[in-house]
């Protein structure tokens, strides 16, 4: 069934505007008694009716509501090394899929990138690919991507926000299955760009609190390893099953 993202307060009938509107009416070819679903991205899905059109708008008539049934019991915040060209579009996409809750890039001391006065044109690009992947993939929530952070606004956000931390380093650590319980809620995964952790920002994260995790003897890409660790962490929290 066709299912749109809208920031809907409730209500026994609904209007779809702009983009969503003209895919419903020309793409998709609906007509009026034919369903489709609405998401308000605070994991509410609204099942509806097409009752009409108007203008360009396609009007909607809300049959029922019901929580979002596919969205992980676990939340997690992906802190994520930038990486050298598309390889960011690739990891939104997938960790979305995969149940994410938000993404904060951040410039790392072995990133290659540097996106001085490019941070918001980047963030939007970021944040349609993961608005496109949430849609595609079911979820009732938008995961936030926010735009690239400084080593050191990532450590004052992450302190803030006061979730359990793991980091995960190519110089060894720990098993997943020891840091994560089943009944765990909230996560925040730290991965480094492809020349990894300095010794040194591994060491501020211990500071923090932080646990340090292997993701195997194997070295992953930096492409690789949030998707293998997102894939371990919604398994181990029950959320694969």
């Amino acid at each position: 069934m066709p299912r749109f993202f809208q920031d809907f307060p409730g209500g026994e009938a609904a209007r779809v505007t702009g983009q969503d509107a003209v895919h419903i009416r020309r793409a998709l070819r609906m007509k009026p008694g034919e369903n489709l679903t609405l998401c308000d991205g605070r994991g509410n899905d609204y099942f509806c009716e097409v009752a009409g059109f108007e203008g360009e708008d396609v009007l909607l008539k809300v049959l029922y509501r019901t929580p979002t049934a596919c969205e992980p019991s676990v939340a997690v915040t992906l802190y994520q090394g930038l990486p050298k060209g598309e390889k960011m579009e690739w990891i939104l996409q997938k960790a979305v899929e995969l149940g994410v809750s938000a993404v904060v890039p951040v410039a790392m001391a072995r990133s290659v990138v540097r996106l001085e006065g490019k941070e918001e044109r980047r963030r939007a690009r970021w944040q349609k690919i993961a608005d496109e992947a949430a849609g595609q993939s079911g979820r009732g929530i938008l995961p936030a991507v926010e735009a690239p952070h400084t080593w050191r606004r990532a450590m004052e956000r992450l302190q803030a926000d006061g979730a359990p931390v793991i980091a995960f380093y190519e110089g060894g650590g720990q098993p997943l299955a020891r840091l994560v319980e089943r009944g765990a809620r909230r996560l925040a995964v730290f991965v480094g760009p492809e020349g990894g952790f300095e010794p040194a920002e591994i060491g501020e994260l211990q500071a923090l609190g932080a646990q340090v995790a292997t993701l195997g003897p194997r070295i992953l890409r930096c492409e690789t390893a949030p998707l293998a660790a997102l894939s371990v962490i919604m398994a181990l929290t029950g959320n694969m099953e």
